[in-house]
């Protein structure tokens, strides 16, 4: 066995990458965690308490929320930053965010406009101003 194949206590290395990020702390993964369950609990009460009395404020809270809600799982559990694998994961973490906010504002989209065109009331307001 080559020296370069060798851990420092002489164990050989089976092909595993090692990573400049590693595994994060206990601390880490608490904070991530407390972190996560306070961006579930605030948009879960503004919804079901109807905290906020305009719909649309409170939809891109939500929104906000979750995405923030993303890059902390995404730092605290997948252990994504700039320094790891040479940049490329916070490369991987930009693309994510992007293709996420996409997806997120599409959905909304489409949503509103079902909601909008595909209602009754709709429909029926839509016969009122053909009479």
């Amino acid at each position: 066995m080559s020296a370069d194949s060798t851990h420092a206590h002489g164990a050989p290395d089976h092909g595993h990458a090692h990573t400049e990020g590693g595994h994060g702390s206990v601390k880490a993964y608490v904070t991530g965690f407390v972190l996560s369950v306070i961006l579930t609990v605030i948009p879960f009460w503004l919804v079901m308490g109807n905290t906020l009395d305009n719909s649309l404020v409170t939809t891109l809270v939500v929104l906000v929320l979750g995405g923030v809600q993303m890059v902390v799982h995404l730092v605290y559990f997948l252990h994504m930053n700039t320094k790891s694998e040479g940049g490329w994961t916070f490369m991987a973490m930009i693309f994510t965010v992007t293709l996420v906010a996409i997806l997120l504002s599409g959905s909304v989209w489409v949503m509103y406009h079902m909601n909008r065109n595909m209602m009754p009331a709709a429909h029926h307001e839509l016969l009122q101003k053909m009479r």
